[in-house]
């Protein structure tokens, strides 16, 4: 555990950024219905952790911050953003931040469009990808893929052909081909996979047998992927590690977790994956930092 300072700590990601450590997440009093801040936690050795920064908007929850680069090596920082008042979201949009150091941020501003929650931003040759799921209304969700020059101007490259309300979805690059992992709500719930080459309009999707919750995935430099994201057994979340393909979502590893818990950010490292995530599994929601060997490394 490397953090519990909040009465609800969640929603995670992990980041490298000049040789230290970076994990950004939210605090709040609760899980949903109150505003959010995002806490900054940095360290030299992934032992030892402070905090670096804390990004805050009166009256607004700003919640599942996703690290990304920004041009001139700065890190960047893009997240959900939705004004409240007496308990209710007025609105959704997505707001991002950038800091040479991962101390000193910018105020957040928007990207994307009124609607757009770009839950995880990809660079690729200089642009920006990711993909926004959007709510019309309760009955119809929807995923685009949506690209930017400067990471703030987002213009609409694919609709994304998912069924059964898909929400969150993480994208990655394995060479030229783009690989997306989506989350669904409706029917069976199992997650979806897709791939897709340049200019990434036309998509393949594939099945899984897992339902998902906060899916992430990296890809390693041989071409494998490993995901980590929440799964179900017997009823049950817990945060797994899994090994993945175009087609296939595979647990392998289950970590201390449970309760009100997932969202994970990955870092693979000198061999080790290194996987930052929230759990309630010991009482309150919780950060946690786990390392994650492979064979002889």
């Amino acid at each position: 555990m490397i953090w519990d300072g909040a009465r609800h700590n969640a929603f995670t990601d992990l980041a490298r950024h000049r040789n230290r450590w970076f994990c950004a997440f939210r605090e709040a009093p609760g899980h949903a219905g109150c505003v959010g801040k995002i806490r900054v936690l940095s360290s030299a050795d992934g032992a030892s952790w402070e905090s670096a920064a804390l990004l805050a908007l009166r009256g607004v929850d700003l919640r599942d911050p996703k690290f990304t680069k920004f041009s001139q090596g700065r890190l960047g920082l893009v997240m959900g953003a939705s004004p409240i008042r007496n308990g209710r979201y007025e609105g959704r949009m997505t707001m991002s931040c950038s800091s040479p150091d991962g101390r000193d941020w910018t105020v957040p501003r928007l990207i994307g469009g009124e609607g757009d929650w770009l839950w995880r931003v990809e660079r690729k040759r200089g642009k920006s990808y990711g993909i926004s799921y959007r709510l019309p209304n309760r009955h119809r969700w929807t995923v685009n893929l949506l690209e930017s020059d400067d990471g703030f101007a987002y213009r609409e490259l694919a609709h994304l052909d998912v069924p059964g309300k898909p929400n969150e979805a993480t994208l990655r690059f394995r060479g030229e081909e783009a690989i997306a992992l989506v989350r669904r709500e409706a029917g069976n719930g199992h997650a979806w996979i897709g791939t897709s080459l340049p200019p990434y309009r036309s998509w393949r999707w594939e099945k899984t047998s897992e339902r998902v919750g906060g899916p992430n995935f990296i890809v390693l430099p041989d071409g494998t992927m490993i995901a980590a994201t929440r799964i179900w057994r017997r009823g049950l979340p817990s945060v797994a590690v899994c090994s993945m393909s175009d087609g296939s979502l595979t647990p392998s590893l289950e970590l201390p977790s449970g309760g009100d818990c997932s969202y994970p950010g990955m870092v693979f490292h000198r061999g080790r994956l290194w996987v930052s995530y929230y759990s309630s599994h010991e009482g309150k929601a919780k950060i946690y930092l786990a390392k994650v060997g492979f064979g002889s490394t």
